[in-house]
């Protein structure tokens, strides 16, 4: 039995399809069965991270978990009850999903810090474990879409800054060869795709696959910070988002691995192959 923790989510989903057509046992994760749509092949079950009894009862009988919270805050109070529900059920093996860069210091600001405690927590025990780091994620500019299919330009708070944008396909594929098999045990993946990318060149890459030209517009970090605050986002997340895009601007995270094409044999999915891929969000209803 695995294990899928936010399996809900744009990777979890994804792993639990994957997990369930390769013929395994799956335990779908979620705070409200109730409202989840229907997960194939897997048995939806209520767990809340806040709830060490509820993670008890998910974890009962697993061997493996694959380990996903919503970035913020809380997030080394999850992965912690997680890890340790697991301990106690005695699953033998846990996958989380952490940050490209976790722990690196840039300009006084630390980068995937929330992730560090689960990492220190899986690092300190006896469970066999895997941590990905993926590097940003393909599926961010669904954040786009209203902009795009208005005719608006994107706003962009990292300038020509690039990363190595990854599919998040390519995370869950190398997420499920992690969760069964043990080439991976206590080994850190760095995931991105195949080439370095700035919000520009993913518009651009828009642009091409939905036949017109998709702009962009610079938008200064202080406005970004007063547009988050405005929205009511915690202010802890937003000094995180705003030291984030100062990074990514400043080619703090122009990195690319290998590690998606040593594990699963084959090159990371571009951007563009993502693009067409998911156009039809884009294009208005």
């Amino acid at each position: 039995m695995i294990v899928v923790t936010g399996a809900t989510g744009t990777v979890g989903r994804e792993v639990v399809r994957l997990l369930a057509g390769r013929g395994e046992r799956v335990r779908a994760m979620t705070r409200e069965p109730s409202k989840v749509a229907a997960l194939p092949g897997a048995e939806v079950v209520q767990g809340d991270f806040d709830d060490p009894g509820s993670l008890a009862g998910v974890a009962r009988g697993a061997d493996a978990v694959f380990l996903l919270s919503a970035p913020g805050p809380w997030l080394a109070r999850h992965d912690e009850a997680m890890v340790m529900a697991a301990q106690v059920a005695g699953v033998r093996k846990v996958v989380k999903v952490s940050a490209i860069g976790a722990g690196e210091e840039h300009g006084g600001a630390r980068v995937g810090g929330w992730h560090l405690a689960g990492e220190q927590a899986l690092r300190s025990g006896e469970l066999e474990w895997t941590v990905l780091r993926p590097s940003s994620f393909a599926s961010n500019a669904l954040r786009w879409v209203p902009q795009i299919r208005q005719g608006l330009p994107v706003p962009n708070t990292t300038g020509n800054g690039k990363q190595g944008v990854i599919d998040p396909r390519d995370v869950a594929e190398v997420a499920v060869a992690a969760l069964t098999s043990d080439e991976h045990v206590r080994t850190v993946l760095t995931l991105t795709g195949p080439e370095l990318l700035s919000v520009p060149d993913m518009a651009k890459a828009l642009g091409e696959t939905l036949g017109r030209a998709v702009e962009t517009v610079d938008v200064p970090l202080e406005v970004y910070r007063k547009q988050m605050i405005a929205a009511g986002v915690d202010p802890e997340f937003v000094d995180v988002a705003v030291d984030g895009s100062r990074i990514v601007a400043q080619d703090g995270n122009a990195r690319l691995t290998h590690d998606v094409e040593r594990v699963l044999g084959r090159m990371p999915r571009t951007f563009l192959t993502w693009a067409a891929d998911h156009s039809a969000a884009f294009v208005s209803g």
